[in-house]
Parts: C-alpha cells; sequence; structure tokens
C-alpha cells in the first residue's frame, strides 16, 4: 500500500481585507482543506482563478502562514513560514511556478541561477559546479551553452526548463507545479508535460499539479481534486472522477471542455447550466458556497454547508444531494 507523503488537515488561508463598522472582514482563501496527498502519485489540483488552489501551494511552501490547521510532510508538522523552515525540509520541497519570466532573477545569467540552491544545501563545490550545471540542463534537455545566456535572451518554454531544473537541483522528493504550462505556447506544453512525466518516473518524484485545465488532468494525474471558493468540493481517482462526476459544478466544468468529435462529446456529462454568478469571495453566502449557481439546490443548500462524504470507494463529495445517495 502506498505511504501518504503529505497530509494536509482542515487547513485555513485568510486574508485581512478591511475593516468595516469596527469589524473585520476577511477573504478565505483556503478555508477547511483536507487533502491526502501519496508517495509517488500525481495529484491534480482543478479551480477556476481565485479557488484558492495557489494560496494552498503557497502555504504548503511556507509562503504563507496558515491560519488554522495543520500540513504534514513525512510525519513532520511543517505548518510554519519558510523562514522557520530547516534547509533539510526547504531542500526536499520545491516549487514550479506558472510564470518563468517573473520567477527567474533577469540579472543573473543561468549558470547563476542554477548555481545558487546547489551552494546554499552544499551540492557542489567549486571545483564541480560546472559539471552539475551541465548535468542540470541536460535532465531538462537544454544544451550546456545556455549556461551564459540570461533568461531575456530565451523563449518561454526555455526559461521554464530552467525553472525545473532549478527546483531539480536540490534533488526534492516533492515539487509542486502551479500551472506550469499555462504561461506558455501550445507547441511547447507538450514538450514540457512529457518531460515532467519522464522526470517524475526516473526520479520516483511526487507532485501536486495544480491547473485550470481538466482535460490535461485525465492524461497526467493519479488522483483529482477540484475546489471553489476556498474548499474542495469533489476528490476521485483520475478514471473514476472523469467516469462518474458527481458534484454539480465538477459536473458544469466537464461538460464545458471543448472536444473535436461526436465520440468525444458523448463521453461528457449531460450540460450543467450555471444559474446565477459566482460569489465574492470576500461574502461568501451561507450553506453550500455553490448553491447560488446549483441547478439542483434544495432549501437546506443555502441553510447548511454540506460536509465531504465517501460516496464511493476513494471518491469523496462535499454535496447535500450527494450524501443521501
Amino acid at each position: 500500500m502506498t505511504e501518504p507523503i503529505m497530509e494536509i488537515k482542515d487547513l485555513k488561508k485568510y486574508f485581512l481585507v478591511n475593516k468595516s463598522n469596527g469589524k473585520q472582514v476577511f477573504v478565505k482563501a483556503v478555508d477547511g482543506v483536507n487533502l491526502t496527498i501519496n508517495q509517488g502519485e500525481v495529484m491534480g489540483l482543478v479551480g477556476e482563478s481565485g479557488s484558492g488552489k495557489s494560496t494552498l501551494a503557497y502555504a504548503v511552501m511556507g509562503m504563507y502562514k496558515p491560519s488554522g490547521g495543520r500540513i504534514l510532510f513525512k510525519d513532520r508538522d511543517i505548518s510554519v513560514s519558510s523562514a522557520k523552515r530547516s534547509l533539510g525540509l526547504k531542500k526536499d520541497l520545491q516549487i514550479v511556478f506558472q510564470d518563468p519570466g517573473s520567477s527567474l532573477n533577469p540579472s543573473q545569467n543561468i549558470k547563476q541561477i542554477l548555481e545558487l540552491p546547489l551552494k546554499v544545501h552544499g551540492l557542489a563545490q567549486n571545483g564541480d559546479l560546472d559539471q552539475k550545471i551541465i548535468d542540470l540542463l541536460q535532465t531538462v534537455e537544454l544544451s550546456p551553452n545556455y549556461m551564459y545566456k540570461s533568461p531575456a535572451t530565451m523563449g518561454g518554454g526555455e526559461r521554464q526548463m530552467v525553472s525545473i531544473a532549478r527546483a531539480l537541483a536540490t534533488d526534492p522528493s516533492f515539487v509542486i507545479l502551479d500551472e506550469p504550462t499555462s504561461a506558455l505556447d501550445v507547441s511547447i506544453q507538450a514538450k514540457i508535460i512529457n518531460m515532467l512525466l519522464k522526470l517524475q518516473q526516473v526520479k520516483r518524484l511526487t507532485y501536486l499539479f495544480i491547473t485550470h485545465d481538466l482535460s490535461l488532468m485525465r492524461n497526467i494525474a493519479t488522483r483529482v481534486a477540484i475546489m471553489y471558493l476556498g474548499k474542495v468540493c469533489e476528490m476521485a481517482d483520475t478514471v473514476q472522477f472523469f467516469k462518474n462526476p458527481l458534484h454539480p459544478y465538477t459536473r458544469m466544468l466537464l461538460s464545458s471542455i471543448p472536444v473535436v468529435s461526436e465520440e468525444e462529446e458523448a463521453l461528457k456529462p449531460q450540460k450543467v447550466v450555471s444559474t446565477g454568478e459566482i460569489p465574492s469571495p470576500v461574502d461568501v453566502p451561507p450553506g453550500c458556497s455553490f448553491h447560488l449557481r446549483c441547478p439542483d439546490k434544495t432549501e437546506l443548500c443555502a441553510q447548511e454547508d454540506p460536509v465531504m462524504v465517501e460516496a464511493a470507494s476513494g471518491h469523496f463529495v462535499r454535496c447535500h444531494a450527494c450524501a443521501k445517495m
């Protein structure tokens, strides 16, 4: 049986936005998320912009200190800010950001960018630094000639390959991929994805893959979790997730995936029509946060927030209607 490498328990991250009539007003970016990620899997985390995906990732990385809950990594509580984390933990947890143009220092060349984590973690001496950097570049299918290039002279795909090389420099076991291909041309996206999957197998990595692209998850994820307004609303093995989506929001997302053939169209769930507007994250409605848009809502949905239930083996859903199935 595969062992969990990370357990996120009732994680909360709230941001104070203003005070109204002496009352503090918060954006509940992540609001009670529970997620277990197993060793060696690709956990897909999907949702619309503003659903809380990246905030969850930044809390895992220590860039945000959680407002509540716990994050366990290899049975160690890491629910602290990055400044309080050990070098060993920082070495083992890495992230690849969405936009390599803003995550790479434009005043440094690629050699300087890649040698920094090697020096910080004592992974190479001056005499073998160059060879280590060459090895990293070749790992991500870049020529050693890139060592003395600057990020500004490279294409978006090449910059993202450097970002991946930097994340791999410390030989981590867990990597967060925060929409790593969404800022790239379609022509380079497949190359990056194939390379990431190959590296995962060779280096036995565990990925938390964050995206808004459900069709991408079908091909790469072991399991898929859907977030909506700071909460996970459905989670299942990938095959089961696409075969039998349960939450109305999940069915709405899947039914909107563009397809190119009638056969693919037949595999999609019946179209779910969204009947309302997305609520403000500053003023989330009582009850189920999706009920304003849900065609299947009942009076209970507007009054009581549903809890996550296991509708089938390994298939979890947070919906009053599904809980009665």
